[in-house]
């Protein structure tokens, strides 16, 4: 069975690699109901699924989803909490749609039955799930000091925040983008922005993508959790429409990421990095968001 969803968006796509698909059946459902009138209405609402992910014979976690792209959700989700190491032989990937189940295979042996006794529930939407020590795992990281030009990040706001999304078409919903300088590469939409990063961070294994010239771009807030799988995952810059947490804002000066929120328009907040920010474009010339732009920043 397919596992990636269905019509692979080529480079032909607006640019992307990945775009999102706001038309795929399965990941929503028209649903009837009444608006302030009384009047009957009809609207598309996100669908939600569980997925059991497991690594080799052992039980990992359930994960609510969207259900497009278990096998990146389910590699890039053991890859953040450091089940799966850099060069990790992944010898087989299997999804069973019936069972809601992804599971990978893996050359060597892995036992992880005490690290999953140590789960932490995150601030994440559709309640996220790390494990305990995976703060552990940012002690060795060093992220390249990659520039951080401003004309990128103006691009990089006003298209994707004008993508046809599933956002966009239903809301209930977050999204997170892989990019290159002022190019967007991968965007992926989830219930939880954990789960959108886990799928970026899955394709990025699977297809061998360095993340030394690579920037996040998310919907959500930058929290802990969020800057911490941005630094697992090589990743120097990580930006949002939204805004931090303190603890976020910590971590990201501690490891060396460029942390960008609020950006909007021609505004915007660095609290971390600011010394490879390069502003090389002038904020005058660039044009204010629209009070009723499609997007707004995310929980």
């Amino acid at each position: 069975m397919q596992l990636t969803a269905p019509e692979e968006n080529g480079p032909d796509a607006g640019g992307y690699v990945i775009a999102p698909d706001p038309k795929a059946p399965r990941l929503t459902r028209a649903v009837t109901g009444a608006d302030q009138s009384g009047e009957a209405t009809e609207i598309a609402v996100v669908e939600e699924r569980p997925l059991t992910i497991f690594l080799n014979g052992q039980e990992i976690v359930t994960a609510m989803t969207i259900g497009d792209y278990p096998d990146y959700l389910a590699v890039g989700f053991l890859r953040n909490q450091g089940m799966l190491a850099d060069g990790e032989e992944i010898t087989g990937i299997s999804y069973d749609e019936e069972l809601e189940t992804v599971v990978v295979r893996t050359a060597s042996a892995t036992t992880y039955e005490e690290k999953v006794k140590k789960k932490t529930r995150t601030s994440g939407c559709a309640v996220g799930t790390v494990f305990g020590d995976m703060m552990e795992g940012l002690a060795g990281v060093t992220l390249p000091q990659a520039e951080l030009r401003t004309s990128w990040l103006y691009a990089l706001s006003q298209r994707i925040n004008t993508t046809p999304s599933l956002y966009l078409e239903a809301g209930a919903i977050h999204g997170t983008v892989l990019c290159k300088e002022d190019r967007p590469l991968v965007y992926m939409e989830d219930v939880g922005r954990h789960n959108a990063v886990d799928k970026i961070a899955g394709w990025m294994v699977l297809e061998g993508v360095s993340p030394d010239d690579k920037i996040l771009y998310t919907t959500g807030r930058l929290t802990s959790e969020m800057v911490i799988k941005t630094a697992l995952m090589g990743i120097p810059a990580l930006a949002s429409r939204s805004g931090f947490t303190a603890w976020g804002v910590e971590i990201a000066r501690e490891v060396g990421l460029t942390l960008v929120g609020r950006l909007r328009g021609k505004r915007f907040v660095c609290l971390a990095g600011e010394d490879r920010l390069v502003r090389d474009a002038d904020p005058g010339s660039v044009p204010d968001e629209a009070k009723k732009s499609g997007r707004k920043g995310g929980a």
